[in-house]
């Protein structure tokens, strides 16, 4: 990814900006509530010309703060100016509680400000409104609400006012949902469709392109991350922080951001749509479960001739990372169940390493995470026998990419610690052949863990990439057969598919039952051979057996 300018650019770009201002900082007084692409939005919102607003928009802005407020002032009117019910809908529970509690914050910031006219914006609240304030709903005393529904079209039914979906391209079916959506237009409503990118063949970057090419009547709004920072956006993260503000200071954060999203920047942060059919995983959801920042991945890159070197110039190049992971893995805590996941690569693709932590309440949480790059065989089984070597004790499985020369690996590991190609096989390395049928089964459940806040991952802008490749083909999610980024740097998507296996082996976890069996003494019981004396035991024995019955019996009658 190219940004639109480079960083030194954007520092000249915003100092010339701010020596052009005529006022003097002193002069300038208070910022206003809204910067002004999301006071743009607010304000097209409010025309009575604006019944369809698509927004196309960069992360990291805070356009659903603004549209917050919006949904205050609209759902706060009397029908006679205006007001109708405010439907809010996202693609995440979590995302919709952050705007019923941003909406609740302008909601009360609002209600002082009407009280002081003599006006009550809730009819039956204490003072600051916490009565009319409920975990997805708002009621005021015009007699509208603002409602948090589901992506479901069917949540839809019934209702009517102004609907606003947020993170559109991410929502499981936008055609359906936009079908049901416009046709509260008939009734006067109003629909905000609101996204950043997913795709060029998603739902939504389609109807951006009817608009922009005419052949819809609907209104359009952009905002790439450069506007809202010429807007103001770091200005005011620099208020809310307490920090000083400055060109250089921030071009270096701008920087950072692009590159956090790496290959993703163009679409996350610049409007531009990839190519593809759309991520199987939302960018904002990966970002949210990448919260083990006090964590790095390992990364060991060996040259093209390390084979060829002596033994101990090879021994030199490994000992630095050995010693790293060794750090790592003594920094462990044994005290929670672990599963690893190991997907193999040695010349186009990279080997990767997922060790995930099963905490008590089942949530995963990522300890170690390790890259390998022209790595040979003997080495990478050098170091994954290391690790699971220090974890065999707590360890559940061990998933092992067995395609192609992966299963070299796979093999050799589960010779060790014992292989395990069947749910009730021996030992704890799970020798894994990639199918679609694999894949349908086993990453719809690393999906629902994203979505569930069940994941605590390693925060890495390759590992966003890498999670962000994964698209839907033919219905089942897999990385498709494109490799991304500059030449002898490419990824494949490598990371997530080790997280997958990691993510599987953790559900399928089992425990290892040791036993001998018990011999009781036993008591002779009257009747058994075992009771007559040892020198009377080979002589046939009288009785039913030996009687008229017995005799027809061993004679075929019966």
């Amino acid at each position: 990814m190219s940004a639109p300018i480079t960083r030194s650019q954007w520092e000249k770009l915003r100092r010339e900006a701010t020596e052009a201002m005529p006022l003097l900082e002193a002069e300038l007084g208070l910022p206003k509530v809204l910067l002004p692409y999301q006071a743009k939005a607010v304000s097209l919102l409010d025309s009575v010309a604006t019944r369809v607003l698509f927004i196309e928009k960069s992360r990291r802005i805070g356009l659903t703060w603004g549209l917050a407020a919006y949904a205050v002032l609209r759902a706060g009117r009397q029908r006679s100016a205006g007001g109708m019910d405010v439907m809010y809908i996202s693609y995440s529970q979590e995302m919709t509680r952050e705007f019923i509690d941003a909406a609740a914050m302008w909601a009360r910031a609002f209600s002082t400000a009407v009280v002081e006219q003599g006006e009550f914006l809730f009819a039956d609240a204490d003072e600051d409104g916490d009565k009319s304030i409920q975990a997805f709903r708002i009621r005021f005393a015009s007699g509208f609400e603002i409602i948090a529904l589901s992506s479901a079209p069917r949540s839809l039914r019934g209702k009517q006012g102004c609907v606003i979906v947020d993170e559109a391209a991410f929502v499981d079916n936008l055609a359906e949902l936009l079908k049901a959506a416009l046709a509260f237009l008939m009734w006067g409503g109003q629909v905000v469709v609101c996204s950043t990118h997913d795709g060029t063949e998603n739902v939504f970057n389609q109807y951006i392109q009817d608009i922009l090419g005419g052949r819809s009547k609907y209104q359009h709004l952009h905002i790439d991350f450069d506007q809202a920072l010429q807007d103001g956006l770091y200005q005011r993260i620099c208020l809310v922080t307490g920090t000083e503000w400055s060109p250089e200071a921030e071009a270096e954060w701008r920087q950072e951001i692009i590159d956090f999203y790496g290959e993703g920047a163009d679409e996350e942060l610049f409007c531009i749509p990839s190519m593809g059919s759309g991520s199987w995983l939302a960018g904002p959801l990966i970002e949210a479960r990448m919260t083990e920042a006090d964590r790095q991945v390992l990364r060991l890159e060996l040259p093209a001739d390390f084979l060829h070197r002596q033994q101990s110039d090879r021994a030199s190049l490994m000992e630095p990372f050995m010693e790293e992971l060794e750090a790592e893995l003594d920094d462990l805590d044994l005290d929670p169940q672990y599963a690893l996941g190991f997907d193999f690569g040695r010349v186009s693709d990279l080997s990767t390493v997922s060790v995930l932590a099963i905490e008590e309440r089942l949530r995963r949480s990522e300890r170690l995470s390790i890259e390998m790059r022209n790595v040979p065989g003997d080495e990478q089984k050098m170091i994954v026998r290391r690790i699971l070597s220090q974890l065999r004790e707590r360890l559940v499985g061990a998933a092992f990419d067995a395609t192609g020369m992966g299963w070299i690996v796979a093999e050799d590991m589960g010779r060790e610690f014992g292989v395990r190609e069947a749910e009730d096989g021996p030992g704890i390395v799970w020798a894994v052949k990639f199918s679609e049928n694999w894949y349908r089964e086993h990453m719809p459940p690393l999906k629902v863990a994203f979505e569930d806040d069940a994941l605590s991952l390693i925060r890495d802008a390759e590992h966003v990439s890498d999670a962000r490749s994964v698209k839907l083909i033919r219905g089942i999610p897999r990385v498709p057969p494109i490799r991304e980024g500059e030449k002898g740097k490419k990824r494949h998507g490598d990371w997530i598919i080790a997280l997958a296996l990691a993510h599987f082996a953790s559900r399928m976890r089992w425990v290892e039952y040791g036993y001998r069996s018990v011999q009781p003494e036993r008591q002779p019981v009257p009747g058994r051979m075992t009771d007559r004396p040892p020198e009377d035991r080979d002589r046939p024995r009288r009785g039913w057996w030996s009687g008229p019955l017995g005799a027809r019996i061993r004679g075929g009658i019966l």
